[in-house]
């Protein structure tokens, strides 16, 4: 009987994801991440043009990166413990009503200090739908999919969430650029409050977001120590992940002052999009990846091949040439999230899934927010042409991190 009734589950069990997590799920999953995408970058746009100051929109964004980097990862545990759909839902609708404020602050008389806190509450208030994401159909693999199938469908997710992000994280500027230009400089975050409501909420009330964290016995979910959370492996890849947060906010950050030179600052999300062509393209590519070309390897020849892409960044004096490395440096962008990712959920300890993809989502909005900050500033005291270096060292930040990694992994056999 308890053959028969074993046999009877196995056969009920979805035979893929996109079953297991309902056909609704990645649309709503994608655009719910369209407003983090946007968030830096819109608020950089709006201070800039509201207030002319280059290096107090860098602070602004910066102070973004810093709300997300206290608050995001308790965002994550908080979510471990109790379950995504209150903690997502709470957050969505506090960072719209953010969102909304500096829309109107940005404008106002308000002193610039008033500008930073609400940045700052954006920052901490983002939603983390990315990182959510992860963390939810890396449960539902494990939870609702047969044994053999786990490692094949992993690789594929991860794949496919990279993607996700570098779709938003690319085009979410772009989008930013489009609506800057033809309609204000307040579109971007107006439409990011409205797209919070909707889709960051739709994300939230998704039945793939009522399972609460549970053993078979009904009991809190069993968490490693935090101190798990510390381990070379994690602090390896979420170093790296930082490393490309610095990169997108260095490139967007000396494209801006780049184009500011030509009179036109508000067309950087425009050109920035290129990258995503193909980063998307590749990014979606690591899932037929040879299994013996390794994630370890992946890393290097990847974040390489963004490195040097950089190097002809300084030396690019036209927006045709610019455009060309841009688009080579997203064809190394795409895998590299990947692989760190994929590296992310295999070092995850138990029960802190959500807490470790909020890390390392964090860490992206960061480095996003900390070198437009520092690139902000370089390029009003120093120049455009410095600027253009940042990128550079952004990537052999990301490289660097690779190298550690090969080293941490050694040669132990996945």
């Amino acid at each position: 009987m308890t053959h028969t009734t074993s046999s009877r589950e196995t056969q009920q069990q979805p035979t893929t994801l996109l079953r297991a997590a309902g056909f609704s799920y990645f649309p709503v999953a994608l655009l719910a991440r369209l407003p983090y995408a946007m968030m830096v970058v819109g608020v950089l746009t709006l201070v800039v043009s509201a207030r002319g100051e280059l290096s107090l929109g860098g602070l602004t964004s910066a102070m973004v990166g810093v709300g997300t980097a206290i608050f995001g990862p308790l965002i994550g545990a908080a979510a471990d413990r109790v379950g995504q759909r209150g903690v997502v839902l709470a957050a969505g609708i506090a960072n719209s009503v953010a969102l909304l404020a500096m829309a109107w602050v940005a404008f106002s008389s308000s002193p610039d200090f008033v500008v930073l806190i609400v940045a700052f509450v954006i920052g901490a208030t983002a939603p983390q739908v990315s990182p959510m994401s992860r963390s939810r159909l890396v449960g539902i693999i494990a939870s609702r999919l047969p044994g053999d199938r786990h490692a094949a469908v992993l690789n594929g997710t991860m794949a496919y969430e990279s993607a996700a992000d570098e779709i938003v994280f690319v085009f979410g500027p772009f989008i930013v650029g489009l609506l800057a230009t033809t309609l204000n400089p307040a579109a971007p975050i107006v439409g990011a409050a409205v797209l919070t409501v909707v889709f960051v909420s739709a994300f939230a009330l998704h039945r793939s977001g009522a399972v609460r964290p549970a053993t078979d016995g009904g009991l809190p979910v069993q968490q490693a120590p935090a101190r798990e959370l510390f381990r070379p492996g994690l602090l390896a890849v979420t170093v790296g992940v930082l490393g490309m947060g610095l990169f997108f906010g260095s490139m967007l950050t000396a494209l801006t002052s780049f184009l500011s030179d030509f009179g036109h600052p508000e067309q950087a999300g425009l050109i920035y999009g290129v990258m995503g062509v193909g980063s998307a393209a590749l990014a979606l590519g690591v899932a037929w990846f040879p299994l013996r070309f390794s994630l370890r390897w992946r890393w290097l020849t990847f974040a390489g091949l963004l490195a040097a892409s950089t190097i002809a960044l300084p030396f690019a004096t036209t927006v045709p040439g610019v455009i060309l490395v841009l688009l080579i440096a997203g064809f190394g962008v795409g895998p590299t999230l990947v692989t760190q990712y994929s590296f992310g959920a295999e070092r995850s300890p138990i029960g802190r899934s959500a807490t470790v993809m909020t890390i390392l989502g964090s860490a992206v909005i960061v480095g996003q927010s900390a070198s437009s900050a520092l690139v902000g500033a370089l390029a009003q005291s120093a120049g455009t042409h410095v600027a253009m270096y940042a990128p550079l060292v952004s990537a052999l930040v990301v490289l660097l991190a690779g190298v550690a990694n090969v080293f941490i992994t050694g040669r132990r056999p996945r």
